[in-house]
């Protein structure tokens, strides 16, 4: 994967590598037991990434993939979303895989869709017990990649009212879980009149998930 990354960008062109087999690149939607909504948010991602497509010119699919923890091309796709308003639960051998996925180069963007919070965190607890999610500082490359958020992740969607917060688990200095907590960008990624979000607060989320992206192609190749 990153020996193509390296050749897209030598061509000029910038984003995360195609999985093998597709002619453009996605990012992948992890399904996930325990009875959560893992397909929220259903115009979210086509939305984010026509946003990609169109404001940075790299050639990306006009749908999502959709990947289990253990399955095999789960280490093709860079970027991996999870969202949600329930419950999560993986398996030994689900977390096993997820941690390998991300200790080798993956990334996992988890977007709380309100309800999400506690199992999630409880999961990467068991995944990752020897690493805690942290409050990532507004001084984070990843809030000035493309666009610049100088006081960290927009608040998108009310929820309980409180601040938005982004958390990250970091591996040998490496972001390998962003997670997005009273903001719910998926919900600013939606069509305009799923949520009848201001148009300020969509551009805001849309601007914060290209960021992502392309934060998510810098650490590939780097």
């Amino acid at each position: 994967m990153k020996l193509i990354l390296l050749a897209m960008l030598a061509a000029g062109t910038t984003g995360p590598a195609p999985a093998p087999g597709t002619d453009s690149i996605t990012v992948a939607r992890l399904r996930y037991e325990g009875g959560g909504d893992w397909y929220a948010n259903p115009s979210s991602l086509p939305n984010l990434l026509s946003a990609v497509r169109e404001r940075t010119g790299i050639p990306v699919a006009r749908r999502e993939a959709e990947v289990m923890p253990l399955d095999p091309a789960l280490r093709d796709y860079p970027y991996l979303y999870m969202t949600g308003h329930g419950n999560v639960a993986f398996t030994p051998a689900e977390r096993a895989a997820l941690r390998a996925y991300l200790t080798g180069g993956g990334f996992l963007h988890a977007d709380d869709n309100y309800g999400l919070d506690e199992s999630f965190r409880a999961e990467m607890a068991q995944i990752f017990p020897d690493a805690e999610l942290t409050e990532i500082p507004a001084e984070h490359p990843v809030f000035h990649t493309f666009y610049d958020f100088p006081d960290g992740l927009p608040k998108i969607h009310e929820h309980d009212g409180h601040p938005p917060q982004a958390f990250g688990i970091f591996v040998d200095g490496r972001m390998v879980v962003f997670y997005s907590y009273e903001s719910d960008l998926g919900d600013g990624w939606e069509d305009a009149a799923v949520h009848e979000d201001p148009a300020g607060t969509r551009e805001q989320a849309l601007r914060m998930g290209v960021n992502l992206f392309l934060w998510v192609l810098g650490q590939a190749v780097s």
